[in-house]
This record gives C-alpha cells, sequence and structure tokens, in this order.
C-alpha cells in the first residue's frame, strides 16, 4: 500500500476529490452545524471564504438568494471552475472567485477552515474579520480540541513501536495545536469580534476498516498531510501501511471509528 502523498496530486486531481468526497463526508458535517444557527435574511451581501467547489455556497443561495448577494471565493482555479460551472447548471446567482476581498466591505462573512493548519487560525479569522464591515457578522466553522483523538493515540503508539518515536512530538504536537473553545474566543477577540458564541456538535466518522480509512481521500489526500509533513517518503509509507494493520489488529471485526468536534464560532466586527 502506497502512500498518496498531497504533493503527488495534481491541482486538478485535488479539487475533483473535494468535490467528489470531501465536501459530502466531511464539509457537510460542519455545514449542518452553520446551517442550524445562522440566519442571512438580516443580511444585504455575504462573502463566503474558502467555499470549495461551492456547493454549501449554492444551498445558501437557494435558501437567502432572493434576499442577499453571494460572493465566494475558491481556494485555485480548477475549484472556480467546479464552482461555476455547478451555479450556471442551476441558475444560481453565487459570484465565485479566487480574489482578495477588500476591508470592510461585507455585512455577513462565513468561513469554511476545516482543513486550515491550526497554527494559521488566528490569521484566517483575523482575514474574515476584515472583509466585515462594523457591525457585521462573522461565521466560522472548523474542528476544535478534542478532535481525532483515537486517529492521534494510535499514531502516537506506531510511532514507538516503528522505531520512529522521535515524530511522537509531532503527534502531541498537534493535539496541542487544535483550538480549544478557549482559545478560539481568546483569538476571536484579538481579531476585533465582540459577541462572540460559540456551537459544537461531535460527529463520528466511520470505515469498515483500516484500510478503507488509509485509502480514503479525506483521509489520504487532505488530513495525513498535515500529520505525516515530518515524515520522509518511505517513512509516510511504512506509517499509512502500519496503522491500516494497527487499527485491525485492535478493533478486530468491528468498524474503525474517529470523532471531530465540529465547532461554529460566530462574533460581531466591533470597529
Amino acid at each position: 500500500m502506497r502512500f498518496n502523498k498531497n504533493m503527488s496530486k495534481t491541482e486538478k486531481e485535488l479539487a475533483f476529490l473535494r468535490d467528489l468526497y470531501v465536501e459530502s463526508e466531511w464539509t457537510r458535517r460542519f455545514t449542518e452545524l452553520v446551517d442550524k444557527h445562522i440566519d442571512l435574511f438580516d443580511s444585504e451581501n455575504l462573502a463566503y471564504l474558502n467555499s470549495g467547489t461551492g456547493g454549501h455556497a449554492l444551498i445558501l443561495d437557494e435558501k437567502f438568494g432572493e434576499k442577499i448577494d453571494i460572493f465566494a471565493t475558491c481556494a485555485n482555479e480548477t475549484e472556480l471552475t467546479i464552482a461555476s460551472d455547478k451555479a450556471a447548471a442551476v441558475s444560481a446567482k453565487v459570484d465565485f472567485s479566487c480574489i482578495r476581498f477588500e476591508d470592510d466591505a461585507f455585512d455577513a462573512v462565513l468561513a469554511d477552515a476545516t482543513l486550515v493548519p491550526p497554527l494559521e487560525i488566528g490569521e484566517y479569522i483575523a482575514d474574515a474579520t476584515r472583509i466585515a464591515i462594523t457591525g457585521g457578522d462573522v461565521a466560522v466553522f472548523l474542528p476544535s480540541h478534542g478532535s481525532f483523538g483515537e486517529v492521534f493515540s494510535l499514531l502516537w503508539e506506531l510511532f514507538f513501536t516503528e522505531e520512529l518515536a522521535d515524530h511522537g512530538a509531532v503527534v502531541e504536537e498537534f493535539i496541542a495545536q487544535l483550538p480549544s473553545e478557549s482559545k478560539l474566543e481568546s483569538i476571536a477577540a484579538e481579531a476585533g469580534l465582540v459577541n462572540i458564541q460559540i456551537k459544537t456538535q461531535i460527529e463520528i466518522f466511520e470505515y469498515e476498516n483500516g484500510e478503507e480509512f488509509v485509502a480514503s481521500p479525506l483521509v489520504a489526500d487532505f488530513l495525513f498531510p498535515f500529520w505525516f509533513d515530518t515524515l520522509d517518503d518511505d517513512e509516510k509509507d511504512q506509517v499509512s501501511e502500519k496503522l491500516a494493520q494497527l487499527i485491525d489488529s485492535e478493533e478486530g471485526d468491528l468498524s474503525f471509528r474517529f470523532t471531530v468536534k465540529s465547532t461554529l464560532l460566530t462574533g460581531t466586527k466591533e470597529n
């Protein structure tokens, strides 16, 4: 079994994987929380940062599009093409682009930080706040502290049994980097937000066995590249294969599950 390194995939391949698998398997779990708690009926325009291939932005357009103009950013030109084609197919009005929005431009901002490296969350929330008008609403959704515990426990064990103990500290560091609710509140306040609220719900991700887990596009191409960043290519192959075996040996005939703390941070830009 070879490790599917993020860098081995082209931009086009990753964009299609995000559209076909990640948005339905991963992003949807977070946007369902957003839909429960966000009301855009009083907004005139919305900036949707990191909208991926556009699935959720189009859902919001269908729900609020008669009253609000939606402007959504994509990470690259391939994602932009997919999102724009989707919008054209349903005659949606969402304006997809790859531009950097101007300061103080939107009365509502929604940002997907579910695949943003934890150390970049502060900068990301600050950027979302930057483009909101004074008094504008800002919402950011992401996994928070307590996520992936089942996976990290296995990786910690594996790094020691495979004589990769030096990388165990990386697992510990990543666990520590995932922001707690109090840390998110602090980051949001530093960014200039007030009336800060945090909503969470636990999501369970389930795979039939270890091989299905390590081979899934979400894990192999979008999560592993964060977690295995310090490993060389041979070590990545080694850990990927051994992790699948370890899951099966510990779970037996049971499926493998891991939990994610889906988190929605909301606030109002003070000035």
